[in-house]
């Protein structure tokens, strides 16, 4: 029964991948369009969606630019993307620095990149694809660290909500 259920589960999150920040539409889309996109992309995570409204009130607190013609770019989908995995784990205030920290020290296309590549690689180890993350990037910088952590904790989150949701089903 166990073995199942972490079958189950381990099948839901195979393959999981995001778009790199080249891969994310190069013309701007509509708030309806950005959230279909998003939710559809998290889809695998389950747990991790956005609402229109939720994007509003983000570009409202100042979270991510404000759209230009009602259109957002790609820069403030990849942005919304990280909100979206990271809200899950981090208070509002903690949201803001996260994206301060970033903004602060990398372009968004690279710190989205690194982002992408990093969950993927943990949630492999979390949900026992892999034995080890692969190294990803070259620095060792605080940040780093700190996103690192809270990939991590993302990734355990993931797995948690899937094998409570799983043990749901089964009841």
């Amino acid at each position: 029964m166990m073995r199942d259920l972490e079958t189950q589960m381990a099948e839901s999150i195979q393959g999981f991948h995001l778009p790199r920040y080249g891969e994310l539409p190069a013309v701007g889309l509509y708030l309806e369009q950005v959230t279909s996109l998003i939710n559809q992309l998290l889809a695998p995570l389950e747990d991790v969606t956005l609402t229109s409204s939720m994007i509003s009130n983000y570009v409202k607190y100042r979270m991510i630019g404000r759209p230009t013609k009602r259109l957002y770019q790609r820069e403030q989908v990849a942005e919304l993307i990280f909100i979206a995995v990271a809200k899950n784990v981090l208070s509002l205030d903690n949201l803001k620095r996260a994206l301060r920290i970033q903004r602060d020290n990398y372009e968004v296309a690279v710190a989205y990149d690194y982002f992408c590549e990093e969950l993927e690689n943990l949630l492999a180890v979390v949900f026992g694809f892999k034995d080890q993350p692969d190294p990803v990037g070259k620095e060792n910088t605080e940040q780093k660290r700190m996103l690192e952590n809270l990939i991590t904790a993302v990734s355990h989150q993931v797995y948690l909500d899937k094998y409570f949701a799983a043990l749901e089903n089964e009841d």
